[in-house]
C-alpha cells in the first residue's frame, strides 16, 4: 500500500502534555492518544511542532516516540517528526531516533537560516538519502520564514528517492494546485492548515495533518471524510461549526489554543514549556463558550 494510501483522511500532530513541574505527562499523553484513535483519527504524529520540540531534550525526544509505540499499539500508522535548521546534526537524529516502527518522517524546511530554493532542496537530498523512512516535506513559511515554492516541491517529488510526500501549509491555494496538478501519482500532499483544508481537498489533496483533530476529533475526522467523497454539503455544515474554534485555536499562539481546549475537556493540564505560555484569560472564556455550546 502506498503511503497516499495509508495516510489518507486525517492525522493529528499530538500535543506534548506537561506536569505543573514541567515533565512530560505521560498519563496525560495516554488519555490523549486513546482519545484521538478511538474518535477516529486515521494516524498520529509525534514530535511535531504541535508537541513544544524545540523545547524538548533528545532523551525525551526517544522516551515519546517509544511511549507513542507502545501506546498506538499498531492501531494506526505513527509518523515521527524530525526537523531542523541544521542539516548535519538531522542526519546524526534519523540515525539515533528509534524510527523503526514509523509509517514516515515529517521534516519541516529550515527555519530561521532562510536558505535559497536550492539550499532548501539540498538540504532535503540529504536527509532522504539518510532517513530510514520515507519523508514527507513540511512547507510552513509563517514558522520558517521562507516558503518552499511548488516548483522546489514538485523537483523533490520527481527527483528524489524516499520522498514520499508534503504537508503544505503555505496558506496559499494556488501554490497547493500547482503542487497537485503536477505531482507523481505516488506522491502524498496533506494540508496543514486547518481551516482552508476542505477546499483543497477538493482541489485533490489527500488529508491533513491537524492541531484541531486533537480537540475536535469526532467532528474534525467526520469532516475530512465527508470532504474525501466529495458530500461538501456535509463537510461545509460541519467546517462552518467549527471555524470559531479554528480562530481560537490559532489566535495567540499554538499550542497554547489547542492545550487550553484540550485542558477545559479535561484531557490534559494547561502547562506549556517557555516561551510559550498558557491562553489568554479572555480568549480562554471564549474557549469554555465554545465548547458549552
Amino acid at each position: 500500500m502506498s503511503l497516499r494510501q495509508t495516510l489518507r483522511g486525517t492525522g493529528v500532530a499530538l500535543v506534548s502534555p506537561f506536569t505543573s513541574s514541567g515533565k512530560i505527562d505521560y498519563p496525560a499523553l495516554e488519555s490523549l492518544i486513546n482519545y484521538v484513535i478511538k474518535n477516529g483519527v486515521e494516524y498520529v504524529v509525534t514530535l511535531g511542532t504541535t508537541g513544544e520540540t524545540p523545547t524538548l531534550s533528545k532523551e525525551e525526544k526517544i522516551d515519546i516516540i517509544n511511549f507513542t509505540y507502545e501506546q498506538v499499539d499498531a492501531r494506526v500508522p505513527v509518523v515521527v517528526g524530525v526537523g531542523g535548521n541544521n542539516t548535519h546534526e538531522l542526519v546524526k537524529d534519523l540515525e539515533i531516533l528509534p524510527l523503526d516502527k514509523a509509517t514516515a518522517v515529517l521534516s519541516a524546511s529550515p527555519y530561521y537560516n532562510k536558505p535559497s530554493q536550492e539550499g532548501i532542496f539540498k538540504h532535503y537530498e540529504v536527509l532522504a538519502a539518510a532517513s530510514p523512512r520515507p519523508v514527507i516535506l513540511y512547507n510552513v513559511p509563517g514558522r520558517t520564514g521562507r516558503n518552499m515554492e511548488a516548483s522546489t516541491t514538485l523537483r523533490l517529488a520527481h527527483e528524489v528517492p524516499n520522498i514520499a510526500g508534503i504537508k503544505e501549509a503555505a496558506n496559499n491555494m494556488v501554490q497547493c494546485m500547482h503542487i497537485l496538478k503536477d505531482r507523481p501519482d505516488h506522491f502524498l500532499v496533506v494540508s496543514g492548515d486547518d481551516d482552508l483544508v476542505m477546499p483543497q481537498i477538493a482541489c485533490g489533496m489527500d488529508g491533513v495533518i491537524s492541531v484541531a483533530a486533537n480537540c475536535l476529533p469526532r467532528k474534525f475526522t467526520d469532516m475530512i471524510r465527508a470532504s474525501l467523497a466529495f458530500d461538501f454539503h456535509k463537510a461545509k455544515t460541519l467546517n462552518d461549526s467549527m471555524l470559531e474554534a479554528y480562530h481560537l485555536l490559532f489566535a495567540e499562539n499554538n499550542p497554547a489554543g489547542v492545550k487550553a481546549f484540550l485542558s477545559e475537556l479535561g484531557l490534559i493540564s494547561n502547562h506549556l514549556r517557555l516561551p510559550m505560555v498558557p491562553l489568554s484569560e479572555e480568549l480562554r472564556e471564549k474557549v469554555n463558550a465554545y465548547l458549552m455550546k
